[in-house]
């Protein structure tokens, strides 16, 4: 159904929202699109029927269609939290709890970044790599939500796939995606707190994966609001103009790959020149190549460990 044609709901009287057999769908809607128009959302019911399906699980057009039905009352305070969320200034998928990347839909709140598109070229790049090297491991380095990790683990041909992650909120996250999408794992999947690749220590991996912090600190007051307000900073900001964590991985990375083995990284697209001259500098890595997104920007770097 496309946005032209839904039908507007019709509140109804006479059916409070605490009644215990819950209100309707039209009644919820109408009501809370109110808490929206004052924070200046273009267009308020819109955005509160895309909350209410992503709350259920449904699509866009499961609202319209359901107007006069009945809520459950557990799932109409969920949708009003999800909207007081998105009111008080929250990123949508952090309102909904929920985001999509690439086939999966996984859950996210503010303690891991939100999957992103061009995160999902970077999928692409270590998929197109491993189709002819099938087997091995793949380490996924700050997993947060799991979404690259569990993205390999349920499209990919790898043995083993490992997340890590600094962040015991992160941790948390991913381990409840790994269940939620258990039901699509080719491969088995673990995920480990600690430092980079601290918790993988003894382990020689195929493919090292990761999305690294890599904004610079004073390039904060440039970013959106919904992320420099809302998106984990551990997740977000790295030292040495936004370059320590992507050359600290190179180095640890180095010890753990296996010959031939690739290291994949996301990356600042104004930093590109200077982060493939990083890994080139190591003296352990051939083939060092920088990929663009689907918007031709700098995005991916690749690159495989020496034989020797």
């Amino acid at each position: 159904m496309s946005d032209a044609h839904w039908r507007r709901p019709v509140p109804r009287r006479g059916r409070p929202l605490g009644e215990s057999r819950g209100p309707l769908v039209s009644d919820l809607w109408c009501g809370l699109a109110p808490l929206l128009r004052r924070r200046d959302v273009e267009d308020p019911m819109l955005e509160v029927r895309d909350l209410m399906a992503a709350v259920v699980d449904k699509p866009r057009w499961w609202p319209a269609r359901h107007a006069e039905e009945p809520l459950e009352p557990a799932v109409a305070d969920r949708i009003c939290m999800a909207v007081m969320l998105r009111a008080s200034g929250a990123p949508f998928a952090y309102a909904a709890g929920r985001a999509a990347f690439r086939h999966l839909t996984l859950h996210v709140d503010d303690r891991v970044l939100i999957p992103r598109p061009e995160t999902e070229v970077l999928v692409d790049a270590v998929l197109e790599w491993s189709a002819h090297r099938p087997g091995g491991l793949a380490i996924d380095v700050g997993t947060g939500s799991g979404a690259i990790a569990l993205a390999l683990a349920s499209e990919g041909a790898f043995d083993r796939v490992i997340g890590t992650d600094v962040s015991t909120g992160a941790v948390r996250v991913a381990e409840s995606n790994m269940q939620l999408v258990s039901g699509v794992l080719r491969a088995p999947v673990e995920i480990r707190q600690g430092s980079l690749l601290a918790p993988a220590a003894g382990e020689r991996a195929r493919v090292v994966v990761s999305n690294p912090p890599y904004i610079a600190f004073d390039e904060l007051p440039d970013l959106p609001m919904s992320v420099r307000n809302w998106e984990p900073p551990i997740a977000l900001y790295a030292g040495d103009g936004g370059m320590a964590m992507t050359a600290a991985l190179a180095r640890e990375a180095a010890a753990v790959l296996e010959p031939g083995g690739l290291l994949a990284m996301e990356i600042d697209c104004r930093r590109g020149a200077a982060c493939a001259e990083l890994l080139r500098a190591q003296g352990c890595y051939h083939d060092v190549r920088v990929r663009p997104d689907l918007t031709g920007r700098d995005r991916v770097l690749t690159a495989t460990r020496e034989d020797g």
